[in-house]
Order: C-alpha cells, then sequence, then structure tokens
C-alpha cells in the first residue's frame, strides 16, 4: 500500500455548501488536469469536533494519469469537510486496473482490516463507483462492501449524485453506476484490441518477447528511425511507433543456417545440440534448447511479417490461444532473413511429421515398447520414438495409470491413492465450503479461491486466500499401515509447492475408507514434498484435531483472525538422533520429507 499523508491536514480551504458542489463537479471533469493550489485547505479550518472519523481510498488506473490521485483526494477532503469527519487514514493503488482485487494491496488491505476488526474508523470516503472497481461482475463490488457494512462501516462515494444510505433509489442508481463501470471496461477494451490490430497491419510492432537475432526501432510519425530500443526500453510518445529490423550479420547468418540444418536433420534437438557446441550464444545468454529452436522456426517475422493476436488476455481473464483465421499480419513489415522457399519448405515438415493415430494404434505401440523395454513410465514414453507423449495419453484416456492397464501394466509404485482422492473430492469440496462462509459470514472476512499473482498452487476450490495473505490449503491425509508390529500407522498430507499458510486435512481410517476426524497443520516455507505425522505426539508440532467440521470451521475463524496468523514460528528441527527414535512406535511424531 502507497500512503499519502493521513489526516485532515489535507485541505485548508473553507468552502460553503454550494462551492463545493461546484468544486465536485469542475474536478470530476477534470481528471488529469493540474489542480489549482487553493484546494488545500487547513486543519484548522475543520471541524473542531468531527462527526466520525474515515478513511479514504484512491485509484488511478494507469501511470499517465498524473493528477487523478490528488483530484480524487481533493473531492473526499471536500466531502469530509462538509460532513464534519475527520480522516485518519488512506489507502491507495497507484497506477493498478480497476478489474480484480488482484495487485490491488490499497484495496485488499482495506478490506483485510475491516475484517479483522483493525480499523478505527467508521467511514470510507471514496471519490465514486468506478474507483472502488470496475468488477465485471457488479455482486464482487457489493460483495465487498458489504463487508464493510457487516463490520459497521459505511461506505460513501463522495463525487456521486446520490447519498448511499441503503435507500431503495440509491440501491438502483449504485447498481446501475456498477454496470456502467464494468461496461466502461469492455468497450474500452473492445476499442483497444481494435486500434492494436490496425497498427499490426500497418508493420508496427506490439510487444512480446523480441525474437533471436531481431531488433527494436523507435520511429517517428514520418517512419523516420530514431534510436534502437535495448531490453526495458519503451516509447514514450503517442506519435511514436516501434519496428522491427533485423540484426547484425552474424545473427541473420545463425538463422539462415537454422533453417537450411532443419531441412537437413529434421530435429530440433540436433541443432540446438550443435549451436551450444559452436557456442552460439542464444538471447539474453541462456543455452540453446529445442524449444527455442522450434519457436524460430515457427516465426514469420524471419519471413517479413508482423503475426498479431495468436493469444488474447481480455478484461484480466485467462490467457487463450486463438485460432488462425483470428490472427493478424503485417506483411512486409521488415525485411526478411531467410527465404520465402526455405521457409515453407521447413513449415511443410513440420505440418507432416505430425501423425494422428487412433487409440488402438496409440495402444498398439505403447505394448510394442513395454514388450521391448521391459516396463512402462513417462521417461521412457516421452524418450521412445515413434511414441505419443505422457501428455496426450492422458488426454486421449484420463490418466497414465488407464493406459497401463489397458496394455497389461502394473507399475511397481502404489498409486491407490490417486483413487481415494477421487473418492473423497467431493467431500473436501464441501469442507472447504463450510469454512468458506464460516469466514465469510460469521468473521466478516474477505475470501477467493485459487489464484495468487498468477500461480495456481492447488484447485482453486481447495485453497482460499483469505484477506491479502492468509493461505487455507484443503488436503486428504492418507493412512498408511505400520511395516513392522512394533511401529504405528502414519498419515501423510501432499504440501508440494504451497505458500506459507495453513493444511486444513480430513484424516482417513484405516484402509482410508472412512473419515477418522480433521486436522489443522502449519504450511512451514522451504519444507519437503510431504508431511508425514502419527498419533502421538501432535501438539508438540501445531497439530490440531476436530471430531467435527462445525467445530473445524470455528476454530479455523479464530485462527486466521489472530494479528500473527502469517508470522508462525517454524518447527525446530530435530536432532538425527531424536528423529530416529521418534520414527516408529507410539512416540512418533511428526516429519517432513
Amino acid at each position: 500500500m502507497v500512503g499519502l499523508p493521513a489526516g485532515p491536514s489535507w485541505l485548508q480551504l473553507d468552502l460553503s455548501f454550494d462551492r463545493k458542489k461546484r468544486l465536485m463537479a469542475l474536478t470530476k471533469d477534470a481528471e488529469g488536469m493540474v489542480m489549482v493550489n487553493a484546494l488545500v485547505v487547513r486543519e484548522t479550518h475543520l471541524p473542531q469536533s468531527p462527526n466520525g472519523r474515515a478513511a479514504q481510498y484512491v485509484r488511478m488506473s494507469t501511470d499517465y494519469q498524473r493528477y487523478s490521485i490528488q483530484n480524487q483526494a481533493a473531492v473526499i477532503a471536500a466531502y469530509a469537510h462538509a460532513h464534519g469527519l475527520s480522516i485518519v487514514k488512506t489507502y491507495a493503488d497507484h497506477g493498478e486496473s480497476g478489474l480484480k482485487i488482484k495487485n490491488r494491496p490499497g484495496l485488499a488491505k482495506l478490506i483485510d482490516d475491516v475484517s479483522s476488526g483493525r480499523t478505527g474508523f467508521d467511514h470510507i470516503l471514496v471519490y465514486d463507483i468506478s474507483r472502488w472497481g470496475r468488477f465485471q461482475d457488479v455482486d464482487e463490488a457489493a460483495h465487498y462492501e458489504f463487508i464493510c457494512k457487516q463490520a459497521g462501516i459505511k461506505v460513501s462515494y463522495c463525487a456521486e449524485q446520490f447519498d448511499n444510505d441503503g435507500s431503495m433509489l440509491s440501491n438502483i442508481v449504485k447498481n446501475l453506476k456498477r454496470v456502467m463501470a464494468a461496461e466502461y471496461s469492455r468497450e474500452l477494451s473492445q476499442k483497444v484490441h481494435a486500434g492494436s490490430c490496425r497498427f499490426a497491419r500497418m508493420g508496427f510492432n506490439l510487444g512480446g518477447q523480441t525474437m533471436f537475432g531481431l531488433q527494436r526501432v523507435l520511429v517517428d510519425e514520418r517512419l523516420q528511425q530514431k534510436k534502437v530500443l535495448l531490453r526495458g526500453d519503451r516509447k514514450y510518445l503517442m506519435t511514436d511507433h516501434v519496428r522491427l529490423k533485423p540484426g547484425d550479420v552474424s545473427d541473420r547468418a545463425t538463422i539462415a543456417w537454422v533453417f537450411r540444418r532443419f531441412v537437413q536433420l529434421r530435429s530440433e534437438t540436433a541443432i540446438a545440440r550443435e549451436l551450444n557446441a559452436r557456442a552460439v550464444p542464444a538471447a539474453n545468454g541462456r543455452v540453446w534448447n529445442r524449444g527455442m529452436v522450434g519457436r524460430i522456426l515457427r516465426n514469420e517475422n524471419y519471413l517479413g511479417n508482423i503475426v498479431y493476436n495468436r493469444r488474447s488476455r481480455k478484461l484480466g481473464g485467462i490467457s487463450v490461444y486463438n485460432p488462425p483465421e483470428e490472427w493478424v499480419r503485417g506483411e512486409a513489415a521488415l525485411e526478411p532473413t531467410v527465404e520465402r522457399d526455405l521457409f515453407q519448405r521447413v513449415q511443410k515438415i513440420i505440418a507432416e511429421r505430425r501423425v494422428d493415430l487412433s487409440e488402438e494404434e496409440m495402444l498398439l505401440r505403447l505394448r510394442q515398447t513395454l514388450k521391448k523395454k521391459g516396463s512402462l513410465s513417462p521417461s521412457i514414453i516421452n524418450s521412445t520414438v515413434g511414441l505419443p507423449c505422457c501428455k496426450t495419453y492422458m488426454d486421449h484416456f484420463g490418466t497414465l495409470r488407464r493406459a497401463y492397464e489397458l496394455v497389461g501394466f502394473t507399475p511397481s509404485r502404489r498409486c491407490d491413492y490417486l483413487d481415494v482422492r477421487r473418492t473423497w473430492s467431493d467431500r473436501l469440496l464441501k469442507l472447504s465450503s463450510r469454512v468458506s462462509e464460516q469466514l465469510k459470514t460469521r468473521a466478516a472476512m474477505s475470501v477467493r479461491f485459487g489464484e495468487v499473482k498468477g500461480h495456481v498452487y492447488t484447485a482453486p476450490e481447495h485453497h482460499l486466500v483469505v484477506g491479502p495473505k492468509c493461505h487455507l490449503v484443503f488436503r486428504i491425509a492418507f493412512w498408511t499401515g505400520a511395516s513392522r508390529r512394533a511401529c504405528s500407522p502414519f498419515w501423510t498430507v501432499s504440501c508440494r509447492h504451497l505458500p506459507e499458510g495453513w493444511i486444513i486435512a480430513i484424516r482417513l481410517g484405516e484402509h482410508n475408507t472412512s473419515i477418522l476426524d480433521y486436522v489443522v497443520l502449519p504450511i512451514v516455507a522451504n519444507a519437503s514434498l510431504t508431511i508425514r505425522f502419527q498419533e502421538q505426539g501432535r501438539l508438540d508440532h501445531g497439530v490440531l484435531y476436530f471430531k467435527t467440521e462445525a467445530g473445524l470451521a470455528r476454530a479455523v475463524a479464530r485462527l486466521v483472525t489472530r494479528r500473527d496468523h502469517t508470522g508462525r514460528s517454524r518447527p525446530q528441527a530435530q536432532s538425527r538422533a531424536r528423529k530416529r527414535s521418534r520414527t516408529c512406535g507410539p512416540g512418533a511424531g511428526l516429519r517432513h520429507r
């Protein structure tokens, strides 16, 4: 959160009500213009006995809106002055889109403070509906406002022409404004996309990674070259554009050699090996690999064309690959590096070597590989010439285990846990939903699913993010019988690539056929891939047990509302002798492996 000076010392202006209305209209129409110096009022001019304490939330969408924050703060301060409110805290998001709460630390911090009761104010002042957010689902904007309302904090939109008093008229206008704010983003997205397609047809580069042997060149409105842009450089004038041009002679010779060599060898891996043997530096000084060579062979930039809209990500959604008929080409946009005939020969080889096999043929080849190798594994499948990769088998048969069964192969590794996980998946989903409802209704906390900074740690419905940074991950604790009579059974929980937080697990009974109880375990940073624990000694390592879902949900709500829920100390490392003494028997405890 980037804060502004807190408190009412923002403004020092003694305004009548009519002057305040004129100021609001002026600042609403003049966003992006310099506010006059007289718009800043001193604290001594504010009411001596304010009616309440308020926090202000301000947001600007792009770095180019230089004075948007100041405009909003001026109107908010005038509103606070007119209503006798004292501004005690500021939450700000600079240069952040209003489509989602993700990447908006200011709003996320505000909701977290409200949910946990760490406020010290009873009003939240926002410039208008669009500054609160342009959420494509208007219910999401209402949800965050409801969290504040449930905590006894009123949200006021200072530049709007209605009072957010909960009346029927204000609710109608407010929801209409939310729809208008979302529709503005959709229309703007369509206009930007149309303009980008037009520039691509004109031969301008619209971003993305610059391929090996190409340079970005800045040109003016007359298409005269101004400079060569280095990595990280960007244009600043609206009339300037970026074009691509071939690099130095040695890079152009390397690219031509790659195309000719592929016609001879028909192997990207062999070409990458030869480039590394010749010590040819790849882009950014990396080592050549099969994927890098393949991207060069398929890139039309070396033919002289600019291709745009191969992939799109609209309104903050997921990135999708577009069909070739939706691609936008700018032909003859730069000097070609390879001849057209050579480029087309390479594309023909790539297209013809793809063979579409029937499922019967795929199983036949897999059975032949099993007979030849004596075993099957993902590495064997991927390295066998003429055999589809593992992902292809998974796409056709659901899982590799199913393909193994169809060819009569039984892997040595036990995979029963996969069937157990599939069996209890619905129960795990119901548990995560119940905990989520408990946090929203009784603890009044903001809860969202799954994605954090673009990375998905697990299935979205099995991963809750409470507030800005508290992670709850739902898992199954699998039962494993003791290998020796003197040992005790133990339970394992997968914790691969999880953020710091808490694991909420369903602990299964003997042979994983029934639910024993529910457990909560801390996630330790940089831990190994699996947590293993036994019945005895669990309290020494922070493992909490609950008999019912209701008791678990209440305990989790209390757990995440603590101020130090993200700062738990890591379990102390045990000595090797102590670990050996606790690996079996009734005194065994928790260990990571």
